[in-house]
């Protein structure tokens, strides 16, 4: 089985959904995993906090530099994300239109590289 990441993504500035929606997405979302563990395709999933929180380290010059903020420079960021197992992209694009679905909003699918035998 190839793991695969179904990232969701949200685009910052967007006004909030009503209570209502955000409950049932919740719920949906809830459902969703309870489906992906059933199947035995679930790895790992989480939400993240708004891109505000981010903190971007890198190395320059042999120097440590650590900026607040996201790393990208844009409105549409990643609000959370799914790890899971697929036989093949086709598979792994199934639960993602169940993904998309249960959260409202849209599903990017990538598949992680293999790794290689030593």
């Amino acid at each position: 089985m190839k793991q695969y990441l179904l990232s969701v993504h949200s685009v910052e500035g967007s006004p909030p959904p009503p209570p209502g929606t955000i409950k049932k997405a919740f719920e949906d979302v809830a459902a969703f995993n309870t489906e992906l563990q059933s199947a035995g395709a679930w790895v790992f999933a989480g939400g993240l906090h708004p891109p505000s929180t981010a903190t971007v380290v890198r190395v320059q010059d042999g120097d440590t530099l650590i900026t607040d903020g996201p790393f990208a420079e844009g409105k549409e960021h990643i609000g959370g994300f799914w790890v899971i197992k697929a036989r093949d992209l086709d598979a792994a694009l199934k639960w993602a239109a169940k993904a998309t679905q249960a959260c409202a909003a849209p599903v990017e699918v990538r598949p992680f590289q293999e790794e290689t035998e030593d």
